[in-house]
């Protein structure tokens, strides 16, 4: 068995108030909205994250993106009203900070130098 993408999905409570964070995280809009209640943002050739509306199971996704660097993309993120925990160590090198969107969904950034 082999795959070609990723699609990571963070159910939401209601799509238009999560589409507006998301267009500040990823400071652009939605690359695609295919139907009601689905927003895709295509991060890379082949991994998306899609925002679905889906009050039932909200709040408990976790998704971690890798950036090159994280200072600026804290400070890029504070331009735009998003607010992040603070910068935690990890294994090698590697620091991370995360960020919620508004149902209580985590998205963490991830400097990862030794992936390089």
């Amino acid at each position: 068995m082999s795959f070609t993408h990723v699609l990571a999905v963070a159910p939401v409570m209601a799509i238009e108030p999560a589409v507006e964070w998301y267009e500040r995280l990823f400071g652009r809009p939605a690359d695609a909205r295919p139907m009601d209640g689905l927003a895709d943002w295509h991060i890379s050739p082949y991994a998306w994250l899609q925002v679905f509306e889906s009050p039932e199971q909200a709040g408990g996704t976790l998704v971690n993106l890798v950036v090159d660097d994280l200072d600026q993309a804290l400070s890029d993120l504070a331009d735009r009203g998003i607010g992040a925990g603070e910068i935690q160590p990890g294994a090698r090198e590697v620091r991370f900070a995360a960020v919620r969107d508004p149902d209580g969904n985590r998205v963490t950034l991830i400097e990862n130098p030794v992936a390089d």
